[in-house]
């Protein structure tokens, strides 16, 4: 049984924790045995399901209310999804990261149609901000939008996007030239299936989630469909993430807070000679540093989300720095659980096993570790220049 102490710490309300605890109790009747095997099929399922039962509510704004998003619950929510199954967490997370420029930046007409929709699990959404040849400096972007009279025409390319192939709409980034750099990008709303919108490659990684390539050819879509202002979708998706980016470390802590369940079971119920595992003092040991490394990121982690709910206008020096720790000590904590599983521990599809196989994205994709390491000596510079 995971620790739930933590709920109780300032960072909470009542109804966060009644929230988790609704929750837990959701994904154990809901998760326990999903079948994995067809990776698109288990999504749109989890997808329906999480929004028949209310929980995508939490994933974008309400169309018409002015309530934002609420930090704290999201990456208690991927906390608790990814803490029973990666791929419910996965679910979770694409339908608020694919429209969270709608719930920042998008017009009443946008939200009404496709948040709606989201919320209630009837269209999965994706985030196409990658591409081939920038990867994580999106101020190299080079898909281009022109406009054509009352219609913007896209071209170029976008991958590994998470539900590529299997949303109904995508946000994409594209540069429409307004200045070099970053200040030329602007961000649109695209359903699939319009002509010159094609998925050209399924791709394939360690712990199978629908990710795809995406080519736009002299694709039409109509000038409503821009999202904010031109020239501002950097701005834009440096928002989305900022927001974001704390719930990929939640996620990673869901991951570890598993790993660590489990590695106390193994070693309270595993024998060597004739004594449990867990009367090593060098296992002890262990058990002890994967305590700390959780307890450590959940802080990070909350404090961020704390801190955006609080007001803050950016949290990117908080999200940095939760997700970089979180994600690297999650790495760690599952590969220590691994290790006292001995030869369970990479027997295909053990609990264990399985944990660290997702996690190694999580140090990848929204900023890699290095680049967050990048965003903090930055932040901590300026912060030194301003006093």
């Amino acid at each position: 049984m995971a620790d739930k102490s933590f709920l109780n710490w300032p960072f909470f309300e009542g109804r966060h924790r009644d929230l988790v605890a609704r929750l837990d109790s959701w994904a154990v009747s809901e998760l326990a045995g999903l079948d994995h095997s067809d990776t698109d099929a288990a999504c749109r399922n989890l997808v329906s399901a999480l929004g028949r039962d209310g929980w995508l509510t939490h994933s974008a704004v309400n169309p018409g209310a002015a309530e934002p998003l609420d930090v704290r619950s999201l990456c208690l929510i991927r906390e608790t999804l990814a803490r029973h199954d990666g791929l419910a967490d996965f679910s979770f997370a694409m339908q608020g990261l694919g429209t969270g420029a709608l719930s920042l930046f998008g017009t009443d007409a946008q939200k009404a149609e496709w948040l709606t929709q989201t919320r209630a699990g009837k269209a999965i959404s994706a985030f196409a901000l990658t591409e081939p040849q920038s990867g994580s400096d999106v101020a190299n972007s080079t898909m281009t939008a022109v406009q054509d009279g009352d219609h913007f025409v896209l071209n170029g390319e976008k991958t590994w996007i998470s539900n590529g192939g299997i949303a109904d709409v995508y946000t994409v980034f594209a540069r429409t030239g307004e200045a070099p750099g970053a200040k030329g990008l602007s961000a649109f709303v695209v359903p699939a299936g319009l002509p010159g919108f094609e998925v050209v490659e399924r791709l394939h990684t360690i712990a199978p989630h629908p990710l795809a390539r995406l080519r736009f050819t002299d694709c039409r879509i109509p000038a409503s469909a821009l999202i904010g202002e031109r020239g501002a979708g950097f701005k834009i998706a440096m928002s989305v993430l900022d927001v974001f980016r704390s719930t990929v470390a939640a996620a990673a802590l869901g991951f570890a807070r598993r790993a660590l369940d489990e590695a106390l079971s193994r070693a309270t119920t595993r024998e060597v000679q004739g004594a449990p595992l867990f009367d090593l003092q060098m296992v002890q040991g262990h058990i002890a540093d994967m305590a700390l490394d959780v307890d450590a990121s959940a802080l990070l982690v909350y404090r961020a989300a704390w801190t955006k709910d609080s007001g803050a206008p950016r949290v990117t020096r908080e999200a940095a720095m939760a997700k970089l720790f979180a994600t690297d000590q999650a790495q760690r904590v599952i590969d220590i659980a691994v290790q006292l599983h001995g030869g369970d521990g990479v027997r295909s599809d053990e609990i264990v096993e399985r944990l660290y196989r997702e996690i190694r994205a999580l140090r990848i994709y929204e900023g890699a570790s290095d680049v967050q390491r990048v965003v903090i000596a930055r932040q901590a510079l300026g912060t030194m220049q301003r006093g």
